[in-house]
């Protein structure tokens, strides 16, 4: 008589264990649910509040790792965008599943298998519009457009991945590093005149580019480099006309990450035509290095070479 009344507590306790187990589990199953609306190129996503599978596509992959994420799946990076990664984003790229050697050609089954919460993506519109089904039956995607605003672009990777506040410590370094240049060479922002040379396939054509790069656009908004804005993409010229580099202070040239002359403008630097200019004479040239992924650590190696480069300009009589 008595034992039926012991084991009651019990039955008691273990329903009400049963019962806290429920309502955490809800609790949780409701949190993993939760999401925040992102502004993307495509439109107004509901993405994952907290994603922890991100996978990333095309020129997105830069952007994502720029900020310190880690994929769990990729696309191919050219040979100079993975040299322009830092060791970590490197170890983090090389640690993700590749899909394929391009967004447009990634393997979107491969893709499916690894469950990812959420998708960056950044192709030409005409190649999204074509992947945009699929992609989105996989998971949230967030399209972030060629032509868009670089700024804009790592502010919507940083929102959607929720590492808003690596972006503005990554921000405040990046201002600190462009004022302590602004005021270190004041005087040469203030007098001289600069161009960018591109390099262009001197093999076959004879032409090169001014003021091309996006580097530039940041140089002149940012520093105050007195370097003409000549549109979009910059503008070409034929080999006749290196006599026209002649009219500017400071030449700015492309190198890669090592510091070397980029291959495909070398030939340039080693024609007559070339070292006759007054700049490269009294030794006026600066080697740029420019990252292709705009981001705030992309811009800091800019930079960086910027800032090694004035360094070294001869000081006025």
């Amino acid at each position: 008589m008595i034992i039926p009344s012991l084991r009651r507590p019990t039955a008691v306790l273990t329903a009400a264990l049963l019962g806290v187990s429920l309502v955490l589990s809800a609790a949780i199953g409701a949190s993993a649910q939760e999401t925040r609306t992102i502004n993307a190129d495509n439109g107004t996503i509901e993405a994952p509040a907290n994603p922890q599978r991100i996978a990333t596509l095309g020129r997105a992959n830069g952007s994502f790792l720029a900020l310190g994420g880690k994929p769990i799946a990729v696309t191919k990076l050219r040979q100079g965008d993975f040299d322009a990664l830092l060791e970590d984003q490197q170890a983090a790229y090389e640690a993700a599943t590749l899909l394929g050697t391009s967004a447009s050609e990634a393997d979107l089954e491969k893709l499916a298998s690894l469950k990812p919460d959420l998708i960056f993506i950044s192709v030409p519109n005409a190649d999204f519009e074509q992947m945009k089904e699929k992609l989105e039956a996989i998971a949230p995607t967030i399209l972030l457009g060629f032509h868009s605003d670089w700024k804009r672009r790592v502010e919507v990777v940083a929102e959607a991945s929720n590492k808003v506040d690596v972006l503005n410590k990554q921000k405040a370094d990046y201002d600190q590093q462009v004022a302590a240049i602004k005021t270190k060479y004041a005087e040469t922002i203030k007098n001289d005149t600069f161009v960018e040379v591109g390099s262009g396939e001197f093999s076959k054509v004879a032409v090169f580019h001014l003021n091309g790069s996006t580097c530039t656009e940041v140089v002149r908004a940012d520093v105050g480099l007195d370097i003409a804005d000549l549109g979009e993409g910059g503008q070409s010229r034929s080999y006749e006309q290196i006599g026209a580099l002649a009219d500017y202070d400071v030449i700015l040239y492309p190198v890669d990450h090592k510091g070397n002359v980029t291959e495909a403008f070398r030939p340039m630097t080693e024609s007559s035509a070339w070292q006759a200019l007054p700049a490269v004479k009294s030794g006026r040239t600066v080697g740029i290095y420019c990252p292709l992924d705009r981001s705030y650590p992309g811009n800091s190696r800019y930079m960086e070479s910027l800032d090694r480069g004035l360094a070294a300009l001869p000081k006025d009589e």
